[in-house]
């Protein structure tokens, strides 16, 4: 910070370098460190530093001092999506839903904020590639909103489990394939639709 005195500066290394090793100084250490004669000079320095926005001062505790991490303020938030396993983005296949663990994503990076629908799947297959969805990617999805034409979905059709475009043609819903070596997949009972995409996350190996 430029608008710190000398003396402030040097406070404020201190402070820092002791909550470095895990430990915050006392007032009673500051003044010993730097020779202050009271602990009123050293309240009255502390006090500047809070001010200034260089520290936070935690009531009720002997060791109450914290320097604030100057990338605090480009943290967002981070949320843990449920990992249901792997979605085939081929043909469509039967599939058990299988917890595998949590995903967790920054908010801002991924551009959607996850709500207690939400859940993410392992991507099996090639049938997206022309959406840009690899096999080994994860897709973050939805359950409940309807989805609109165009959109990427995990359905349910006649049973069996896939990825694929949700288009409406002539009134009938079907799931178009974005690769010409799969065919599209038209109902011949039941579509079910299971979540629509918000996001996709891509894990590139060394």
């Amino acid at each position: 910070m430029t608008d710190l005195t000398q003396r402030q500066q040097q406070v404020l290394s201190f402070i820092r370098q002791r909550q470095v090793h895990g430990e915050t100084p006392s007032r009673r250490e500051i003044a010993d460190h730097f020779g202050f004669a009271s602990l009123n000079a050293v309240s009255s320095h502390l006090h500047l530093l809070e001010k200034k926005g260089a520290i936070k001062v935690v009531q009720g505790r002997a060791r109450s001092l914290q320097v604030p991490s100057p990338l605090r303020s480009w943290q967002s938030v981070v949320c843990h999506i449920p990992l249901l396993g792997s979605i085939p983005a081929g043909r469509a296949e039967l599939r058990e839903s299988d917890m595998e663990g949590c995903v967790s994503v920054d908010v801002a990076t991924i551009g959607y904020q996850p709500t207690k629908a939400s859940f993410a799947l392992r991507v099996a297959g090639q049938s997206m590639v022309g959406r840009h969805i690899l096999d080994g990617d994860l897709v973050i999805l939805e359950h409940g909103p309807e989805p609109k034409p165009g959109d990427v979905v995990a359905a349910l059709i006649d049973g069996q489990c896939t990825l694929k475009t949700f288009i409406v043609k002539n009134g009938r819903p079907y799931l178009k394939a974005e690769n010409p070596q799969y065919a599209d997949l038209i109902p011949a009972e039941e579509l079910v639709i299971q979540g629509v995409m918000r996001a996709l996350i891509r894990r590139v190996n060394a």
